[in-house]
């Protein structure tokens, strides 16, 4: 039998159990996750932010494990939907009332810079991911950060899958258009 398929039968024997109530189980969730979610959190609102609301993520993960879907062998998309509500919770306690404005809070891909020429163009692309609505940002970080499928997304929003893939479509027709405005040889964003 593949390795591989051991692995995610192991994993999917891991979730169910931290979602019966196993704290072994969860803790091993929070292992073999923890660094995502992190990750997840700092992209949007910077490490300092990530640091301070990684715990609280953990903590409602616990308290509404009942609610997880087990046809879901990956629990990145609902922990990524608890992380997402975390942060909005944080942004809505500010004490002026603000959310930060969008920024590429890190870099998720060093070898970037390898490739293209990172000055101008992550100055284009950060400029065009400011101006997407925060809907179609969202799907589109989703599926570039995150890796999740169009289908892992709507569980992590709570959208329909036809919602999903027409909000990412909407969202890379926008950066390319930015980005062939002033590099029109560098199409990054082709369709899947």
């Amino acid at each position: 039998m593949d390795g591989s398929l051991d692995g995610n039968a192991a994993e999917a024997e891991t979730v169910a159990a931290a979602m019966a109530g196993d704290r072994e189980a969860f803790s091993q969730l929070v292992h073999a996750h923890g660094q995502a979610v992190h990750a997840f959190l700092a992209r949007r609102a910077g490490r300092p932010t990530a640091d301070e609301l990684l715990t609280e993520v953990w903590l409602r993960a616990w308290r509404s494990r009942g609610g997880y879907d087990p046809e879901w062998p990956d629990p990145r998309p609902w922990l990524y939907g608890i992380a997402r509500n975390v942060l909005r919770a944080h942004w809505r306690l500010r004490t002026d009332g603000s959310r930060p404005a969008f920024q590429l809070a890190e870099d998720p891909w060093p070898a970037v810079d390898d490739r293209i020429d990172a000055g101008r163009l992550g100055r284009t692309l950060a400029e065009a991911l400011a101006g997407l609505g925060d809907d179609y940002r969202e799907v589109l970080l989703l599926v570039a950060w995150e890796q999740l499928r169009p289908s892992e997304v709507a569980v992590t929003l709570g959208l329909s899958a036809s919602t999903v893939r027409s909000r990412l479509h909407r969202a890379r027709q926008i950066l390319q258009r930015a980005i062939d405005a002033t590099t029109p040889q560098h199409p990054i964003f082709q369709e899947a």
